[in-house]
């Protein structure tokens, strides 16, 4: 998890920083073992029926020298910001995980694993200085005035955003405002010379954390987890529900680049999925925190015959927790790389001035007794874990994968697995070779910005072939190519496009992929993107056979 502030002290006063650093960490240990027991947001929920004691030990000596420095320190000082960087150097100091959230990026923070936000509801892009409407959300008040995939916002409450360097901050914060308020902009849309005007109120826009399900065939599903919010078992189970009805028999969910989120999530879905009841799925426990068990209920709707789960070095916490519980009871099988490596739970403590701290305050282990957490001592190592998996072989070479824990733990059926650094895949499947073509990864960096200007022509022509005929029929030409070469070289200067042509059929199915999402949505960009994806083709391979890759060798 990336840290959520950036606040540093100012050099002038950094010579405080020893001093305060221990006795913030005096205080800060004082909190965490007094922590109230508040939903997690990033590993796990817990009961919220135990509060902090009240306790001041430390405290006055903190306010005592913040007095200090703030009435006798040679220049000013900006209490708060020394406060916040005093802080962010104690957390530091504990692991990666445990951090500081200020007051103003609290809410932002939340809405994400909440599953909701108040907007206009339009998923947008910035391309070219310019505000791009990906899609209005359905039934959002976007959609429901007339706002069109395509049209281009170049006003907001009459003030002009295209062409200024507008970010994408910048555009959501002049978006999001308080359920029921209007906000004002204008539309460019293409073909129509003057600018619409739009009065826009706001409303609850709800976050997706499944981003697709659909049959993949007659018989196997697929589903596609983005993150695990406080929507996503909901979310899960009405996907799970549509694919039952379309003859699912054996399913494939996609956990790849899947942070984490709430565990709750994470064990309901595992509910549906094991049929036996009381079945330990994970454990949590800490220093002063007493173990908790999650367990199987036995109650499931759908009978799922095989199971097959996607994950890579991007799968991290909840995701993590999924996988490892499925592979310890032989209930599924395990198709890609190694995952992230999280296995430290975080609560929240809310801070009286509305900023909020998580703390890391117990490990989670799997139903074998595997911890999942990688090593964090070297923090610079930890944030570069990835880079080094590449530089090693190990994303394209199993053999390459480096135990840090060499201890033996088993599933059910006897397997033997192992623990200290992320759930190891049952089957590997290595990183795509284009992946590591500069060249190649420049190209697909500009393809969504190009399918704008693609589709400016073409929207109308896309539209009418309809979502089946379009997945089925519709090829991006040798011309279409060329276009997109010529528009490479607008972009980039010196840009080579003469070597693209080896890598023209991938390229082609990410434009198509891209179309796909801009028209028809994101079930339809998995469609295509799944065409040519290694991983999900060999999890359709095996998948009918998966029992093999559970069985004691």
């Amino acid at each position: 998890m990336e840290r959520y502030s950036n606040n540093k002290p100012n050099q002038g006063y950094q010579i405080w920083l020893p001093l305060l650093l221990s006795i913030f960490t005096v205080a800060g240990m004082l909190i965490g073992y007094n922590l109230q027991k508040t939903p997690s947001v990033v590993s796990f929920e817990v009961d919220g029926d135990h509060h902090p004691q009240q306790n001041n030990l430390g405290m006055g000596r903190v306010e005592e020298i913040l007095r200090y420095i703030e009435n006798q320190y040679v220049d000013e000082v900006k209490s708060n910001d020394l406060v916040e960087g005093v802080i962010d150097h104690m957390l530091d100091e504990l692991d990666p995980h445990s951090n500081y959230i200020p007051v103003d990026e609290l809410k932002a923070v939340n809405e994400n694993l909440e599953g909701s936000f108040v907007g206009i509801g339009i998923e947008f892009d910035i391309v070219d200085d310019s505000i791009f409407v990906i899609t209005p959300i359905s039934d959002g008040p976007s959609e429901k005035i007339g706002i069109m995939a395509g049209d281009r916002i170049v006003e907001i409450e009459d003030s002009i955003v295209a062409g200024v360097g507008i970010t994408t901050d910048d555009v959501t914060r002049k978006l999001k405002g308080e359920k029921g308020s209007s906000v004002k902009i204008g539309i460019k849309r293409r073909k129509q010379a003057q600018v619409l005007k739009f009065e826009i109120k706001r409303d609850e826009i709800p976050l997706k954390s499944v981003d697709a399900h659909f049959m993949m065939n007659d018989k196997v599903g697929y589903i596609k987890i983005n993150r695990f919010s406080g929507t996503t078992y909901d979310e899960f189970f009405n996907g799970l529900d549509d694919l039952m009805e379309q003859g699912m028999e054996d399913i494939v969910i996609d956990l790849r680049q899947n942070p984490g989120g709430y565990l709750t999530e994470a064990t309901r879905i595992l509910n549906q999925i094991i049929e036996k009841r009381n079945e330990l799925l994970v454990f949590t426990e800490g220093k002063h925190s007493s173990k908790r068990s999650y367990e199987t209920k036995g109650i499931v709707k759908h009978k799922i015959d095989d199971v097959a789960i996607l994950i890579d070095e991007g799968s991290a916490s909840a995701s993590e927790i999924m996988a490892g519980a499925l592979q310890d009871t032989d209930r599924g099988v395990i198709i890609g790389r190694r995952s992230f490596g999280k296995g430290l739970v975080q609560e929240q403590y809310d801070l009286s001035d509305g900023s909020a701290l998580r703390l890391t305050v117990a490990r989670y282990y799997t139903k074998s007794g595997r911890l999942i957490q990688k090593e964090y001592t070297d923090e610079k190592s930890y944030h570069a874990d990835r880079d080094d998996r590449f530089k090693s072989g190990e994303l394209k070479h199993r053999d390459s994968i480096r135990l840090i824990d060499s201890t033996a733990y088993y599933t059910d059926n006897g397997r033997l697995v192992y623990g200290g650094g992320g759930i190891i895949p049952d089957v590997f499947v290595p990183i795509n070779d284009l992946l590591d073509n500069t060249n190649y990864v420049q190209a697909a960096f500009h393809v969504p910005e190009f399918v704008y200007s693609f589709l400016d022509d073409k929207r109308a022509a896309v539209l009418e072939m309809g979502e089946e005929k379009f997945l089925e029929e519709f090829q991006i030409s040798d011309q279409d190519f060329k276009d997109f070469k010529t528009y490479l070289s607008s972009k980039e200067d010196n840009f080579d496009t003469s070597g693209l042509n080896e890598f023209s059929g991938d390229l082609k199915s990410r434009i198509k992929a891209r179309v796909a999402r801009n028209v028809f949505g994101l079930d339809s960009f998995f469609k295509v993107m799944n065409q040519n994806d290694n991983v999900v083709l060999k999890a359709l391979e095996i998948i009918d056979d998966s029992e093999e890759y559970l069985q004691k060798k």
